[in-house]
């Protein structure tokens, strides 16, 4: 008999012994409801061996591995029992139509609560807003209890089940979940499992010597041991500490704190852990979360003589927690932060773990184009990198509230004469206005002295050169950041996957300075483009002589094109070759073999490009740009205006 036979009789075998348990937790949860146990009791069954099979990877050399599977079961029952039933409905729908998420039609918008509209109950006035912009899908930065003071952004999670009291309530972020889903807007929301802040409960109980939650961390007696591990990690925050670990008087300890001192790194070789976690999961899509974006997930399994980071556990370990979800909440669905080598984003992509995932390498390339004016590199890259499994989509971004970071892959770089030390370095200078002629006002974040490593902060607007321009009050200079600005959003737009849209950034927000005034931000730069939203501004949006409400409506153009263009519904994604370096362009195709060639100029001159020589082209088509309407015969030669696009039916 081989290990899986073995592993899968075992399995059933377990869930036979444990399911009249569960049957008799459904009996006295739920008065009268065979439909409800049925529903769970068959999703169960379906999905029972594959999350044995990953509950046993991680924790069956345990003694007490049987109690952690009861206990497992225990906590799926329970949450499917309080699950309301209006989202038991959602699930319904969502497993009958579980592509819903790769259309069109999915745009999504990302905000802090405080910044855009000060609460939770406030954010309500703004739905009308979100419908106008088109957006389907909207991520609320962290929302929890955290603690006063430095938080890390909010990253420093105290109660994953009370919401900061300054935004709201738990049972106002329910209310408005319901008002969003009814609008046809799905709710995202961050799960931050790696790291609890210092004063979470957990924390707490471990500070006090409690054995049983100071097994939640891992937590060391001297510095033999953390000595071992910090040899093979990596400093994420340089310029803010140095170092993995941070000692705890109270206990007279080490804890292994990844990003900052007061986040304690979870420890997922505790089942109990990994239990507790899905718990406060579980609860969060009761509360009508939809997607949850896994923050950190690169770091959430440790191993010695490791770097700590994309280990094979960290896989099982989602898989697991997508498995309860597809048990007790199926409508949930998980979106992967990994921002890391490009060969280990990938990873966390698939069915089975994160269907939705960001994709840092795309808003890096499209940065690095836009600096050299040259396409090789994104279009080298994209040809063999944009390809995710079927069922799955990718999250673009031109900004989001963290830095940019030069995550291309180096033989990607050389592959097409690229130096990526040099170019990381000229990237770097020309963000920072350093470069001779650079119209970008970024600003440095986390410079590690040792290896010289450095990313950027900046709205996409000051980015751009719209700051710049502005400044200098240079109406050339102003048209350029415009043309800049409308070509990139116009690329996010069309490439395929969910828009993601830092909102402010449909306007055209600009840096705020006033964070260097705060002694809790000055030394976090991201906060020069985490700015509070300035609805004097959206006034502004009904005045057309604005520049305003030209980048409002302009986004507002392109999304509605998006969503009615059929070419672009359930389309693969393939880069074509223009024969122009200063032209990047790409090719929607769908089942129906309807097509969009999309064609963009990253130069602030004019370019030219041969239609007869694209292989969708012959002497006998013509295309219409779904921008302009305009008429263009493949006989022809294409000109594109600086930092002009065309979205070409």
């Amino acid at each position: 008999m081989s290990s899986n036979d073995w592993i899968n009789i075992h399995a059933l075998k377990t869930l036979n012994r444990l399911l009249p348990r569960m049957e008799h937790i459904f009996r006295n949860g739920i008065q009268e409801d065979p439909e409800s146990w049925w529903q769970f009791k068959s999703r169960l069954e379906r999905e029972w061996i594959e999350l044995f099979r990953y509950l046993h990877q991680l924790y069956g050399w345990q003694y007490d591995f049987y109690y952690t599977l009861e206990q497992v079961l225990r906590t799926l029952a329970k949450n499917w029992i309080q699950r309301p039933e209006e989202l038991k409905q959602m699930d319904l729908e969502r497993e009958s139509n579980p592509e819903c998420f790769n259309s069109e039609n999915m745009v999504g918008g990302v905000l802090y609560v405080d910044l855009f509209s000060g609460n939770l109950t406030k954010l309500n006035e703004h739905i009308s807003y979100f419908k106008k912009l088109g957006l389907t899908y909207l991520h609320l930065m962290p929302i929890f209890a955290v603690p006063h003071g430095d938080n890390d952004g909010g990253y420093a999670v105290s109660d994953y089940r009370s919401v900061n009291p300054d935004i709201g309530t738990m049972e106002e972020l329910s209310k408005i979940a319901s008002l969003l889903r009814k609008e046809g807007i799905s709710l995202a929301l961050d799960f931050v499992f790696n790291h609890t802040s210092d004063e979470h409960a957990w924390a707490k109980q471990a500070r006090s010597g409690d054995p049983e939650l100071e097994a939640f961390y891992h937590l060391f007696p001297d510095r033999h041991v953390p000595d071992q591990y910090q040899r093979h990690l990596r400093d994420i925050f340089p310029t803010v500490r140095r170092g993995s670990f941070t000692w705890v008087n109270e206990i007279k300890k080490w804890v292994w704190t990844t990003f900052h001192s007061f986040q304690w790194d979870l420890n997922y070789n505790n089942p109990e852990v990994f239990r507790a976690m899905a718990e406060e999961m579980l609860f969060l899509a009761n509360q009508g979360v939809e997607v949850l974006r896994l923050d950190a997930v690169a770091f959430i399994w440790k191993r010695l003589g490791t770097n700590c980071e994309n280990l094979p556990e960290a896989h099982i370990l989602i898989r697991a927690f997508n498995a309860m979800a597809r048990i007790a909440a199926p409508s949930l669905l998980f979106k992967s932060e990994a921002i890391v080598h490009p060969d280990e984003v990938i990873k966390y992509i698939d069915k089975k773990e994160c269907r939705l995932s960001y994709n840092p390498l795309l808003m890096a390339l499209i940065w690095e184009a836009l600096a050299s004016r040259d396409v090789r590199l994104l279009s080298y890259t994209m040809r063999h990198r944009s390809r995710i499994p079927k069922g799955c989509t990718w999250v673009n971004y031109l900004r989001c509230h963290d830095d940019i970071g030069w995550t291309f892959d180096d033989a990607d770089a050389r592959a097409v004469g690229i130096s990526p030390e040099d170019h990381r370095r000229f990237l770097n200078d020309f963000y920072t206005g350093r470069f001779p002629d650079s119209f970008a006002r970024g600003v440095p974040f986390q410079f590690n002295e040792d290896t010289h490593d450095m990313r950027i902060s900046g709205t996409l607007a000051s980015l751009a050169g719209l700051e710049d321009a502005l400044e200098k009050n240079d109406d050339r200079l102003i048209e350029m950041a415009v043309k800049r600005i409308n070509m990139l959003r116009s690329i996010m737009l069309s490439i395929g996957g969910i828009p993601l849209i830092y909102l402010g950034d449909e306007w055209a927000m600009i840096n705020d300075y006033t964070y260097l005034d705060d002694p809790l931000k000055i030394n976090d730069s991201r906060w020069i483009h985490r700015s509070k939203m300035n609805w004097d501004k959206h006034k502004d949006l009904a005045d057309q002589d604005t520049i305003e409400w030209h980048f409002f409506n302009e986004m507002i153009k392109l999304i509605y094109i998006r969503k009615k263009t059929p070419a672009f519904q359930n389309a693969d994604m393939d880069v074509f070759d223009t024969g122009n370096d200063h032209l990047f362009g790409f090719i929607r195709k769908n089942n129906n073999n309807r097509r969009v060639m999309v064609i963009a100029n990253f130069s602030e001159k004019k370019q030219k490009v041969k239609l007869s020589h694209m292989d969708s082209c012959d002497m006998l088509k013509k295309y219409q740009d779904l921008i302009t309407g305009n008429i263009i015969s493949c006989g022809s030669d294409l000109e594109l205006e600086p930092y002009g696009f065309v979205w070409l039916s």
